[in-house]
């Protein structure tokens, strides 16, 4: 017996599949956010964000470009709010 969720989301990993190539907010331990374009993830949920900015208190903090974050230091991953520039 299969049960679709929202949105035909039926496995933790087709939320990241289906947010590839859509801007993510990705909440790291220690209380970093980074808000970027998903381009990668793997089943260890390491993800590649491009266009990766560090986010405080809803304002950008430090923009970084292409990164590499590592799975095991990620909270949640969640679909993006436009943040300003």
């Amino acid at each position: 017996m299969s049960a679709i969720m929202a949105n035909g989301i039926e496995r933790p990993l087709d939320l990241l599949n289906s947010s590839k190539g859509k801007e993510v907010l990705v909440q790291l331990k220690g209380e970093k956010q980074f808000v970027g374009t998903l381009i990668a993830f793997d089943i260890h949920v390491n993800v590649v964000l491009d266009n990766a900015k560090e986010v405080e208190n809803g304002e950008v903090k430090k923009s970084i470009g292409l990164t590499f974050l590592r799975g095991d230091t990620i909270i949640f991953i969640s679909p993006s709010i436009s943040l300003s520039k």
